[in-house]
């Protein structure tokens, strides 16, 4: 087994080896029979992923930071038209202006960042991300408990996960499992631009820990009885701990607090 570099190490590089690994991923990145037309990839890496990826879109552009790693990427797709290898950090990307899918094998160290650029990119339409499997099955209530983040963008996206891929498919080997994360631009919001506003609001207040409890930290913005209502509404415990409440009983909770 080769050792890692001190540059791959530095990067968080774990290269994906396994070939039915890398073709599975790339029909959970692009489900439909048809290619999507702008694809985005994080890490191109050595192009295990990027072969897959490009039979399933009209445009790639296979991003990578290492530059020892350019030269044979760029020999390996000269062929192929459609795929751009570009040189540089994904995360100093400006997002297209178009529709487009984001893909890829993200260093575990920088996934945060990647997830937050995606967020960020306004015609963004669905990333899949092979991430830690931790941060996968955190992000998606997979422990049976909910971030801030999730909650806060659930009424614009749905967060999956699809899977999990075992560590000895990458190499060097990293210490634990990867899973395989989707977020998914919904087709239409389930809130409107203001009652995304309160939403946010809401949510931040009751993750805010101010008061001990969720309960207690919406009362600071709303009269007991309504936060009681809002409860049974949502069929919720009042001593519920807030990692503990699904979206979908947010949901009822806004519904509640905001009419």
């Amino acid at each position: 087994m080769a050792r890692p570099t001190a540059t791959s190490r530095a990067l968080s590089q774990n290269f994906l080896a396994d070939r039915a690994t890398a073709e599975h991923f790339a029909r959970l990145a692009v489900p439909g029979a048809r290619p999507v037309p702008l694809l985005l990839e994080v890490g191109a890496g050595k192009g295990a992923l990027t072969v897959p990826l490009a039979r399933r879109c009209r445009e790639l552009r296979a991003y990578e930071i290492d530059p020892r790693l350019l030269p044979g990427l760029r020999s390996r797709f000269s062929g192929t038209p459609h795929v751009r290898v570009v040189g540089g950090d994904f995360l100093a990307a400006r997002p297209p202006r178009t529709p487009f899918s984001v893909a890829g094998n993200v260093p575990f160290s920088r996934t945060a960042a990647v997830v937050d650029w995606c967020l960020r990119a306004p015609a963004l339409t669905d990333a899949t991300l092979l991430t830690q499997l931790e941060y996968a099955r955190k992000r998606t209530g997979d422990f049976g408990s909910w971030t801030l983040l999730t909650v806060r963008t659930w009424p614009r996206y749905e967060w999956r996960l699809l899977g999990r891929v075992g560590r000895r498919s990458f190499r060097p080997v990293p210490r634990v499992d990867a899973g395989v994360l989707r977020m998914e631009r919904r087709d239409t919001p389930l809130l409107g631009a203001a009652g995304y506003r309160s939403w946010c609001h809401l949510v931040e207040l009751g993750f805010s820990g101010v008061g001990g409890s969720l309960h207690a930290s919406l009362r600071r913005a709303h009269p007991r009885r309504r936060v009681d209502a809002a409860f049974r509404a949502a069929r919720l415990d009042p001593g519920v701990l807030v990692g503990e409440v699904a979206p979908e009983r947010w949901l009822r909770l806004h519904e509640e607090l905001t009419c």
